[in-house]
């Protein structure tokens, strides 16, 4: 029954994409609210169409208003397009349907889980006596659930530590958990400062949690994860640090030492679906050893019964805060196999090297202005001698006009417009593109 339907699948997305033309549509979101709804007609028939003409108009409509990842100037957002073996992947996983929430729901995808989790986390943790880690649904689930086990670690007192650099959900970690409050370190040129970090552990009292980010989501910036190992070993505070964005660089051999003091970390935020090309969602929280996984042991009597577990049937409540879940570790075990650490590595370096490319483009362009060189694969520009008005202003009219995608920074005072390059078919003409468009669209708006 799928087999003619993928036809029909694969068929809307060429048409629908063709008819967009571009890296988003045009028009705005009253425009392309206006199309969908006219496409959806009434979302409740009394009748249906047939899965033909409900996926063949819906899909059309879909891809026609999508901001499409795969376009070269659709480069906003730590958003990526994600591999084909990927997605087909992700196709076997929605059609078997398991859930890992008991062993006789999922056999073999716990089976693979298990295998999969562990060897990733040996890239983060290679000394670590028994490395592990849970499948999330992306770096905000696994920073909760590292300040979580943090806390039954600790206890309600823990006081979390962060860069003013350090990703937002962080904080509403922290409330959610009915922690303190994070204390704010200033993170100068976006990375954490080190004496005022040294400064707030000699001040505080109690447990503490110190959170690093290896590749920030405003610039990609890389916090000095040794120097700050080194202050919490001093102060006797545990270490997480949040590399969704930048622990991919472990399978890259020319900028794997970016990540040096990574696995001196007693937890680690990986996300695969920004620098590993998946499907939403594949994200990862690692730790050095499973047994710091216990707090999240928990017992209902129809999914894992002691009797079970005592009799061999593996235990999957402990693997997540969630019931239902999908085997999301399918598409990365199947991106893996298919490229290997090195395949990776290769699009992992062609992104960074597409950035410091246009990067080199925007300090040679006499009407742009470039922030800094980038450390993995985002890039800050701005016109030159323009107000912070006229940078919004600029965005949004690459978007209206459905020209480009590119997102917006706050960085030493100003507003910049944020470029994040994770397509690895991006060329050098693209980038040219991009840099022309983002001038262009500036003298239209001084105008």
């Amino acid at each position: 029954m799928l087999r003619p339907l993928l036809a029909t699948v694969l068929d809307a997305l060429r048409d629908g994409t063709h008819a967009r033309g571009g890296p988003l549509p045009a028009g705005g979101p009253d425009t392309v609210t206006a199309r969908l709804r006219h496409a959806l007609e009434d979302p409740l028939p009394d009748a249906g169409t047939g899965a033909d003409e409900a996926l063949r108009t819906l899909v059309t409509a879909l891809a026609a208003g999508a901001a499409d990842p795969a376009h070269p100037r659709c480069a906003a957002h730590l958003h990526t397009p994600p591999l084909a073996v990927a997605a087909a992947a992700d196709l076997a996983a929605s059609a078997l349907n398991p859930s890992l929430d008991s062993w006789d729901q999922a056999p073999a995808a716990s089976a693979l889980e298990q295998g999969v989790t562990r060897a990733l986390a040996g890239l983060t943790h290679p000394t670590g006596p028994a490395p592990d880690a849970l499948v999330t649904t992306g770096g905000t689930e696994s920073n909760q659930l590292a300040l979580l086990l943090a806390r039954e670690r600790h206890g309600p007192t823990l006081q979390t530590v962060c860069g003013a650099n350090a990703h937002h959900s962080l904080h509403r970690a922290a409330w959610l958990l009915g922690l303190p409050a994070p204390v704010t370190v200033p993170a100068p040129g976006g990375t954490l400062d080190l004496d005022a970090l040294a400064a707030v552990l000699t001040d505080l009292r109690g447990p503490l949690l110190v959170t690093a980010t290896a590749g920030t989501t405003d610039t990609g910036a890389i916090d000095p994860l040794d120097a700050v190992a080194d202050l919490c070993d001093a102060h006797g505070a545990d270490l997480h640090i949040d590399a969704a964005y930048g622990g991919p660089l472990l399978f890259s051999d020319t900028r794997r030492h970016l990540l040096t003091g990574l696995h001196r970390a007693r937890t680690v935020t990986l996300d695969l679906h920004k620098l590993g090309w998946q499907p939403v969602a594949a994200g990862l929280l690692a730790v050095p050893d499973t047994r710091l996984l216990d707090a999240l042991r928990h017992t209902a009597p129809y999914l894992n019964p002691d009797d079970d577990t005592e009799a061999g049937l593996p235990d999957l409540l402990g693997r997540s805060p969630r019931t239902s879940r999908r085997p999301d570790i399918l598409k990365i075990a199947v991106t893996l196999r298919a490229l290997g650490r090195t395949g990776l590595g290769r699009l992992v370096d062609h992104v960074c090297d597409a950035a410091q490319t246009l990067a080199g483009l925007v300090e040679k362009h006499p009407g742009l202005e470039l922030h800094s060189r980038p450390t993995i694969s985002t890039v800050l520009l701005r016109p030159t001698g323009a107000t912070d008005h006229a940078v919004a202003a600029t965005r949004r009219d690459l978007l209206t006009r459905g020209h480009a995608v590119l997102g917006r920074a706050h960085a030493d005072g100003r507003l910049w417009l944020k470029a994040t390059l994770l397509n690895p078919h991006t060329t050098h003409g693209d980038l040219e593109e991009l840099v022309a468009l983002t001038a262009l669209v500036e003298g239209r708006t001084a105008r």
